[in-house]
């Protein structure tokens, strides 16, 4: 077994059986500069605390597993060099040689589920990247919500991906996807996308009924629900195109490939939105941080 260092807050909410939301720590370590990592991942804490659930941002810190972490802790996490990006394939080799990780989705999932976490909100899966069917690029997130029971709340894929190809594999893996409240997937920066999401749901005890009929059914798997960013936040999708086309045609002449693409994508998509890209990521994550406690508190009332 793995020893699991619970911050103070959650063990006391774990112990009375309080609703809990897990959250990543990538955003903290590789999503943006100190000391905004910092101020974001509180404010996004609060947001949870707010709406009446309890944050469990979860990370790897010199070998132990730490769901939920102390203010110094994320201080701490914010400032630290060389932190390593965590997923499921390298999650246990940082735990066993006593390194410092920040969990992406997939780690995150997997740490979740073992704290006995049902709900997690982060900004946007990975997915099908560009060019896939030649590099098979394909994010480690997908087969991992095709195998660990939580419920992923997410603005969708990140816009930079392929989303039909995303959407078509997710469906063969049998990944529910539900999208909140409209009948469009959403595509993160932008509320909709032109593509249809397969499912809809309307309100948080639906999609945490979902989350309990699956149990119940013994499928294995949990389900991502997508959540589109308020769209006075948003940066339409027809704006975005052209400056998405751009980033990647600059990733392909500079020849930048496997983990690589995503953060020089969305860091030539930040200078050419003048910082706006990044101000609508904190809203989205925002916003989905709400209603992934609105999830939490229904499933700990027995939805």
């Amino acid at each position: 077994m793995i020893d699991i260092q619970y911050s103070a807050e959650v063990r006391t909410a774990k112990d009375a059986g309080q609703p809990i939301v897990a959250l990543e720590s990538t955003i903290i370590t590789h999503g943006m500069p100190y000391p905004q990592n910092i101020e974001v991942a509180a404010q996004v804490e609060q947001d949870i605390r707010d709406a009446g659930a309890v944050p469990a941002t979860i990370a790897v810190i010199t070998g132990k597993l730490h769901v939920g972490l102390e203010a110094d802790e994320l201080s701490a996490l914010g400032q630290a060099q060389g932190v390593a990006k965590l997923s499921r394939a390298d999650m246990a080799t940082c735990i066993a040689t006593g390194g410092t990780g920040a969990t992406t989705v997939a780690a995150t999932m997997i740490a979740a589920h073992y704290a006995g976490v049902e709900v997690f909100a982060t900004g946007g899966i990975g997915g099908v990247h560009q060019g896939a069917e030649t590099s098979f690029d394909i994010s480690a997130d997908l087969h991992e919500l095709a195998q660990t029971p939580v419920t992923v709340v997410a603005a969708g894929a990140k816009a930079i991906l392929d989303l039909a190809k995303t959407l078509e594999v997710l469906e063969t893996l049998g990944v529910p996807v539900i999208a909140h409240g409209q009948d469009d997937f959403p595509a993160f920066w932008s509320a909709k996308s032109p593509y249809a999401a397969p499912l809809r749901m309307d309100s948080a005890t639906d999609i945490a009924k979902a989350h309990s009929t699956r149990r119940a059914l013994g499928l294995p798997g949990g389900q991502l629900v997508a959540n589109p960013i308020p769209i006075a936040d948003q940066i339409p999708a027809e704006e975005l195109a052209p400056i998405i086309a751009s980033a990647q045609a600059d990733a392909d002449t500079h020849r930048i490939t496997g983990k690589g693409v995503t953060p020089y994508l969305l860091q030539r998509i930040y200078e050419q939105t003048e910082g706006r890209s990044l101000t609508a990521n904190i809203a989205l994550v925002r916003n989905n941080a709400r209603l992934a406690s609105g999830i939490a508190i229904a499933l700990a009332k027995g939805t």
